[in-house]
């Protein structure tokens, strides 16, 4: 997509206007001028070596860039099926230069190679491109501008928390200077570990770029991706590949920290880590699309988990999942725009939300009936998720903080609760196809012992809708899963009118909201994308399918340039806000299009 460039008044980015590259090791945002604004070293979770992002009142910190003299206009694409990115940045003069970014992924020596490394090409194009190339990392979270100590033909970056290392055929003259050149041929910059780059740079650029573009093309041709919305759902499954960390398992809500919900809010969190719930979602999605890789590094992840707790989950854990969450605010880093706090680490961690249990059991239970997989779920792994499903036996009439994680209340959350039973039924369910007929038995009691306390306590009969918790009048989103999850038939009349309640109390100009009460910083002001993709599915499942499909193609219309999706949606403006890309809002675009979807034509 060609753009032309913004107005002085403009130049700050809304926080979709950028693309990811990555290879489920790191994960780099670039803007649409092909600047690096962020990256976290060595893993997707950690110190952000660019981070210009969120830095604030200092733009000159945490970037690589190539800056063409006299720019005036860009375009930023991905290569076809692939996450290897494009961008043309064309002068005043036409003269243009194309940047080709990417993090290496490819099948050697019988694994995936994933290095931490992003491999960046400059080629000329027309004209006499006159070009300068400013990498400035910071490190320890901004507080450190990494010194550069040139070398032959590589620059290191130093500081007292570690190095990286800039190897190119740019001149490093021009590299350690930012000075100014024309680029007469291609160059190559490679960012990767401060080690000796012991290959030919020219050499690995095509032979990593050729490997690459060869694993995302095999990828992606064994999707089982739906008829209508290919595109969209291709690269909304390629993106959600790069926010996962293959090494352990653990899948991430988004690649960023702080970007706001809304603007000067302090909605301001870190999405960096692995929330048990929202793992659930993305595996869900990609076994739709029949990529079950991810849902069997997910359940080494999850055993890991489960093994280092004793009768309580948290709801969100790191990448290691020992490692602290531990709630800071950085004192170098000033936010998205000036608007802050950042936040690392995350105090969700010390929330108690029961829905997890649920999570991580739907999450297995497909490891039960899919023949596909390798290895299928026996009764030894049936027997460990059971230490779930007593913790959501036990727990499910118990207040927590609930799906939304409000830090100054708790309740019994409908949501949670159904989880509750979701996490029983299920285990009956495997029990059966396991012939355990006692096991079966038991689960199946729990079961409907929790969706009797459900349909009971949350329907709310004076606002005809189930309400967001028990014995409450409030309206929550979540409850658009209860028929999904198993709880309530989808043409049973309570649902319909929760549908239909809901989308008077919680729709604004066509998004719609989480709830729409006073929570602990105040009333929501942005819609959340994955709900108004809840309620494109309940539309459907009640029948009024054409209406779904409007509200999906109102949602995918709301993309950026390259297909991504943030959290958020300004319901008025349209903007999109919130940490990116959102796993949540990608698996939205894949399960909804395969529900709206229609038929393969033959």
């Amino acid at each position: 997509m060609t753009a032309a460039l913004p107005t002085p008044s403009e130049t700050r980015p809304a926080p979709p206007d950028m693309a990811v590259i990555g290879n489920s090791t790191i994960a780099a945002l670039i803007d649409q001028r092909a600047k690096i604004v962020w990256t976290c070293w060595p893993r997707i979770d950690g110190d952000p070596l660019f981070s210009s992002l969120v830095g604030g009142a200092d733009p000159e910190r945490g970037f690589l860039a190539v800056e063409l003299d006299g720019l005036s206009a860009t375009s930023q694409s991905y290569e076809r099926n692939t996450a290897v990115l494009v961008t043309v940045l064309t002068s005043a003069d036409g003269s243009s230069v194309r940047i080709t970014d990417f993090a290496p992924r490819f099948k050697q020596y019988g694994r995936i190679f994933r290095p931490p490394m992003i491999l960046r090409r400059i080629e000329p194009i027309s004209g006499t491109p006159r070009v300068r190339v400013r990498m400035r990392p910071t490190m320890d979270y901004g507080r450190h501008l990494a010194r550069p100590i040139p070398g032959s033909n590589h620059i290191r970056y130093v500081s007292d928390t570690g190095a990286v290392r800039l190897t190119s055929d740019v001149p490093v003259a021009y590299l350690s200077s930012e000075g100014q050149f024309v680029l007469t041929r291609p160059m190559t910059l490679i960012i990767h570990a401060d080690e000796t780059f012991p290959n030919a740079i020219e050499d690995v650029w095509f032979a990593f770029l050729r490997s690459t573009r060869q694993y995302w093309f095999d990828w992606v041709r064994y999707l089982s991706i739906p008829f209508e919305w290919q595109d969209a759902v291709i690269r909304a499954a390629v993106t959600l590949k790069l926010c996962s960390s293959e090494e352990t398992g653990a899948i991430v809500a988004a690649l960023t920290t702080s970007i706001p919900e809304a603007p000067g809010t302090g909605r301001n969190w870190d999405y960096r880590f692995c929330w048990l719930r929202d793992a659930y979602f993305t595996v869900h999605a990609l076994n739709k699309l029949g990529a079950t890789l991810t849902m069997e590094r997910f359940l080494d992840y999850m055993r890991t988990v489960i093994a280092s707790e004793k009768g309580y989950l948290k709801p969100v854990y790191g990448i290691v999942p020992e490692q602290s969450l531990d709630e800071w605010i950085s004192d170098a880093l000033t936010g998205f725009n000036g608007d802050g706090p950042v936040r690392i680490g995350n105090a969700a961690a010390e929330q108690v939300q029961h829905d997890v249990t649920g999570s991580l059991i739907l999450a297995a239970s497909q490891m039960f009936f899919d023949h596909r997989l390798p290895k299928l779920g026996d009764e030894a792994l049936f027997r460990e998720l059971e230490q779930l499903g007593e913790m959501a036996a036990a727990k499910a009439f118990e207040p927590d903080a609930g799906i939304w994680e409000y830090r100054g209340r708790q309740a019994i959350h409908t949501h949670s609760a159904a989880m509750c039973f979701a996490a029983c039924d299920r285990l009956a369910l495997i029990a059966g196809k396991l012939e355990l007929g006692d096991r079966q038995a038991y689960w199946r009691a729990h079961a409907e012992r929790i969706r009797e306390a459900i349909l009971t306590r949350s329907w709310n009969e004076e606002q005809g809708f189930f309400a967001a918790s028990f014995d409450g009048s409030s309206a929550d989103a979540s409850t658009l899963l209860l028929a999904e999850l198993g709880v309530v038939a989808a043409t049973d009349p309570r649902f319909v009118s929760t549908v239909e309640r809901l989308q008077k109390r919680l729709v604004r100009h066509g998004f719609l909201l989480r709830y729409d009460e006073r929570d602990d910083f105040g009333t929501p002001e942005t819609s959340f994308n994955i709900c108004t993709f809840w309620l494109a599915d309940a539309l459907h499942a009640i029948g009024r399918k054409d209406e779904a499909r409007a509200l999906f193609e109102a949602l995918l219309a709301r993309r950026n340039h390259v297909g991504l999706l943030s959290e958020d949606i300004d319901p008025i403006t349209g903007r999109l806000w919130g940490n990116f890309p959102q796993t949540y809002s990608m698996v939205g675009i894949i399960v909804t299009a395969m529900r709206l979807s229609r038929e393969w034509v033959h």
